[in-house]
């Protein structure tokens, strides 16, 4: 599930009001942090997303006098195509009774092996916390697994140089088979500027993930960049290739963005 998981935030925390986190008002103080009473998470949010995949990306953007950067992802890219996701309430999903604290699910990346998948996510007081993963249908294949702890996608307030991480047991079942492995993200507020994307420009918080995934013996790296702004939530995100060495890298396997 490691792919994926980075699309989660963008998916989640996405708004369909203009600065409303569509489910009310939000109001923003401006102090360069971003407090939870700043993001909403819920239920019967909708947002689109442009969306690239395989595509060369600018991690490094433009430094400012000032110590903060500005990055360009409003133009077009190879293969874009606009998605509306919605999340919704765990309540009659086939999965919900094994996710009892869950507040929300939102659809994912397209795996490559196991295909569209839900994430299960609970909003907490000072954080935002994958559950566990799911196939839409329960079925003979189906997949459903759980993550112990639940994994920290996003911690409050968030604030230059603010860190977090989590160490996850991922058990349940992947396509019908058995499946334990580990997961490890490991999350830092690593930078902060202006994004510009197909929907608008905005202030943002550059969050900077490295997610360790270990089956067996065998590690597999995948890192992530999520740009998070007030009221919007997460408005892009970039997701390496497995493996990848740099830090800021160019060579991205996923590309979203907001989009009108």
């Amino acid at each position: 599930m490691a792919e994926v998981v980075a699309s989660a935030t963008v998916t989640s925390s996405g708004s369909g009001g203009s600065g409303s986190g569509g489910a009310g008002p939000c109001l923003s103080n401006g102090d360069g942090s971003i407090a939870r009473s700043e993001v909403v998470f819920a239920a019967g949010l909708h947002a689109t997303f442009r969306i690239a995949d395989d595509v060369t990306v600018d991690l490094a953007g433009k430094a400012q006098p000032d110590g903060s950067r500005t990055w360009d992802v409003a133009g077009a890219y190879a293969n874009d195509a606009d998605v509306t996701v919605v999340t919704k309430e765990p309540a009659g999903q086939w999965f919900a009774a094994d996710f009892p604290t869950a507040t929300y699910t939102a659809p994912l990346a397209k795996h490559p092996t196991l295909g569209v998948l839900v994430g299960i996510f609970e909003a907490k007081a000072d954080s935002l916390a994958l559950l566990g993963v799911a196939s839409p249908a329960e079925a003979v294949n189906a997949t459903k697994v759980t993550y112990a702890p639940p994994a920290t996608i996003l911690a409050f307030p968030l604030a230059d140089d603010a860190s977090w991480k989590t160490s996850a047991t991922v058990t349940g079942k992947a396509a019908g088979i058995a499946a334990v492995y580990a997961e490890t993200y490991d999350s830092t507020v690593d930078a902060h500027g202006s994004l510009k994307t197909p929907y608008g420009t905005f202030d943002v918080l550059r969050v900077k993930t490295t997610m360790t995934r270990t089956v067996g013996v065998v590690p597999t790296v995948t890192r992530s960049f999520a740009f998070v702004a007030p009221c919007f939530g997460t408005v892009a995100s970039v997701t390496s290739q497995p493996n990848e060495p740099q830090e800021e890298f160019s060579n991205a396997a996923q590309l979203r963005r907001l989009a009108p």
